[in-house]
C-alpha cells in the first residue's frame, strides 16, 4: 500500500481522490487545485500493489472485473477526466518511468502487423456485433470522426453527413470514375460516393461481419453493379484507380509499414489521380498505443505522429497537396458516441455481458479524453503521384462542399 500512496500522493494535484482500500481504510489525496472529485472502492487486496506497479492496464481491467468501483456519483469517466488532468505527474514518478521505459521497449513488437497478423487483428474489434455499434453510432454507420460545423446544435447525424460532403468534395469525383475505398467498414462512405458522384467504388476490408452487412446494404439500394466490397487486406489490392479513400483505416497500419502503404498506394494511383488520408493522429513526438486499448481493443494499432507520417512520405514520393488538420471535432464525436452507449447500456449486457458493458464504457470515455485533455487530433492529407493532381489553390473543396449542402450537381472537368 505505501507505494500506492506514494504514487497517489504525487499523481493527484488537479482535483480531489478519496480511495477506500480493501479493508476499508480512507486515504485523501489532492484537493489542493481545482479538477474532478472522485470516491474510488477497492474491493481486492491485490489491487494495493497493481494499481502501483501498472495503474493505465490494471485499473481499466479491476473496473472491468468489478474490483474497482466508484461511489458518491463519480463515474468512470470522472476518474479518467481526473487522471487525465494529472497525468504528468503521473509520468514523473519513479515507479512509472520504470514501467513506462520497459513498455515503450517493447513498441516495435506491438506493431507487428504482418499480413495474417492485421487480418487477425481487424477481425477482433470489427467482428463484434453489428447489433452493439448500432446502440451508439450513426444511421449511417459512420465509425469515424465526424465534421462539425455547429456542435452545440447539430446532431451526430447531420455532422456524419456534414463528414461524407467534406471528402466528396476533397475527392472532386467525376461520373464514371474508379475510387477505391481501403478500409471500407460497414459501407456508408462507399455507397454515399456512389450515390452521390456516380462513381465506380470498390471497398476493400478484411473484417468479414463488417463486409456482409455492406455487401447487404449496396443489394437494399441497387448498387450491386457499382459498388463491390472486397475481403482484402491493403497490401492484396490490385489494379488502378482514379481516386484512392482511406477512412479511419491507417490507425490500424503500424508505424513499421508505413512505407509499404504508401508504397502500394503509389503503385495503384493513376499518374494523375490522387488520395485522401483520413486518420486519427497525435501532435505530440512518436509513442505507443495505451496497454488496455492494445490488450482490449485494438491490437496491433497506433496512432501516428504526423512527423512518422510525412516522413513515410518523403520516402515513398508522393506529393502532399493538402492537410487539415481537425482538433475538436472526434471530441464531440465521442462525446455523442458516449451517451448514446449509456442510455442502450442494458441492451449492450443484453448482447455480451455486464464485464464486456465495462470494457466498453471505460473504452469510449478514455479515448474521448485523449481528445479533450491529450495529444490526439484527426488529420486528413491528399496524396499524389504528380504535383498538378488538383487545382493550385484549395477553394475548390469549399466551392464543392457548398454545392452538395445545397443539393446542386459539381461542375465539371472542363469547368
Amino acid at each position: 500500500m505505501w507505494l500506492l500512496k506514494s504514487i497517489l500522493k504525487s499523481f493527484v494535484r488537479n482535483g480531489h481522490l478519496k480511495m477506500i482500500d480493501a479493508e476499508g481504510g480512507e486515504h485523501h489525496f489532492g484537493g489542493k487545485a481545482p479538477g474532478p472529485d472522485v470516491t474510488m472502492r477497492l474491493h481486492d487486496a491485490k489491487l494495493h500493489w497493481r494499481l502501483a506497479i501498472n495503474p493505465e492496464l490494471c485499473a481499466p481491467e479491476a473496473f472491468m472485473d468489478g474490483t474497482l468501483t466508484f461511489e458518491d456519483g463519480a463515474t468512470v469517466k470522472d476518474f479518467l477526466g481526473l487522471f487525465s488532468v494529472n497525468r504528468d505527474y503521473l509520468a514523473g514518478h519513479p515507479a512509472q518511468s520504470v514501467v513506462n521505459g520497459l513498455y515503450r521497449s517493447l513498441r516495435r513488437w506491438h506493431q507487428y502487423n504482418p499480413l495474417w497478423k492485421a487480418k487477425e487483428n481487424a477481425k477482433h474489434h470489427y467482428n463484434v456485433k453489428e447489433d452493439l455499434y448500432r446502440l451508439f453510432l450513426d444511421e449511417r454507420m459512420q465509425y469515424s470522426c465526424a465534421y462539425w460545423l455547429d456542435p452545440e446544435h447539430e446532431t451526430l447525424e447531420q455532422a456524419q453527413l456534414n463528414k461524407l460532403r467534406h471528402i466528396g468534395a476533397k475527392l472532386d469525383l467525376r461520373p464514371g470514375m474508379k475510387v477505391l475505398d481501403i478500409g471500407s467498414g460497414w459501407g456508408g462512405l462507399a455507397i454515399y460516393l456512389a450515390q452521390t458522384f456516380d462513381v465506380q467504388v470498390t471497398g476493400v476490408n478484411p473484417a468479414t461481419e463488417q463486409l456482409a452487412a455492406a455487401r447487404r446494404w449496396a443489394d437494399r439500394e441497387g448498387l450491386s453493379g457499382r459498388v463491390e466490397f472486397i475481403e482484402k487486406d491493403y497490401r492484396e489490392i490490385e489494379g488502378t484507380f482514379d481516386r484512392i479513400v482511406s477512412v479511419g483505416m491507417f490507425e490500424h497500419v503500424g508505424y513499421r509499414y508505413y512505407d509499404a502503404f504508401f508504397r502500394k498506394v503509389f503503385q495503384i494511383l493513376k499518374p494523375d489521380g490522387f488520395m485522401m488520408l483520413h486518420s486519427i493522429g497525435r501532435m505530440s513526438p512518436p509513442g505507443t498505443t495505451g496497454p488496455f486499448l492494445h490488450k482490449y481493443i485494438f491490437p496491433g494499432g497506433y496512432v501516428p505522429a504526423l512527423s512518422e507520417v510525412f516522413a513515410s512520405l518523403e520516402r515513398t514520393g508522393l506529393w502532399v497537396d493538402d492537410a487539415e488538420v481537425l482538433r475538436l471535432h472526434y471530441a464531440y464525436t465521442i462525446q455523442r458516441w458516449y451517451d448514446r452507449f449509456m442510455a442502450n447500456r442494458e441492451t449492450a449486457v443484453e448482447l455480451y455481458d455486464e464485464r464486456f458493458a465495462r470494457m466498453w464504457e471505460f473504452y469510449l470515455a478514455v479515448v474521448e479524453l485523449g481528445f479533450v485533455h491529450g495529444t490526439n487530433m484527426v488529420f486528413q492529407l491528399i496524396l499524389s503521384r504528380q504535383r498538378d493532381a488538383v487545382p493550385i489553390t484549395r477553394d475548390w473543396i469549399g466551392e464543392a462542399e457548398t454545392r452538395l449542402a445545397a443539393g446542386r450537381p459539381l461542375s465539371t472537368a472542363a469547368e
